[in-house]
């Protein structure tokens, strides 16, 4: 299945491209499952962040995401198996900030 289309504006900066052409489409087609996946994760740890106020809801988030390694490394694991080979072969060139924009882009979509 071919990646969803994300409207971006042009880009010089390489990791910028790579996020814009790869992370965000990923993310936009695995959508519903990193949420899904997010839903029981919340559900299992007997995480409740629904009983926060909402500016403490996403700081919870944002907590869970950038500290919970098991978390994080099944949220990158779902982005990064969506790679190609070069997409890979530059990831593992770039990964702390390739972690870094998948990182941010994901607490953002799971906020929404």
């Amino acid at each position: 299945m071919p990646r969803p289309a994300v409207p971006t504006l042009p880009t010089d900066s390489p990791e910028e491209a790579f996020q814009n052409d790869t992370l965000r489409p990923i993310l936009k087609q695995q959508d519903e499952l990193l949420r899904t996946v997010f839903a029981h994760y919340l559900i299992k740890r007997k995480v409740r962040p629904e009983q926060l106020p909402t500016a403490k809801r996403a700081e919870k988030i944002k907590e869970l995401v950038t500290r919970d390694n098991r978390l994080r490394g099944l949220l990158f694991g779902m982005v990064i198996g969506q790679f190609t080979p070069e997409e890979a072969a530059y990831y593992v060139e770039n990964e702390g900030g390739v972690n870094r924009r998948m990182t941010n882009l994901l607490v953002e979509r799971l906020q929404e």
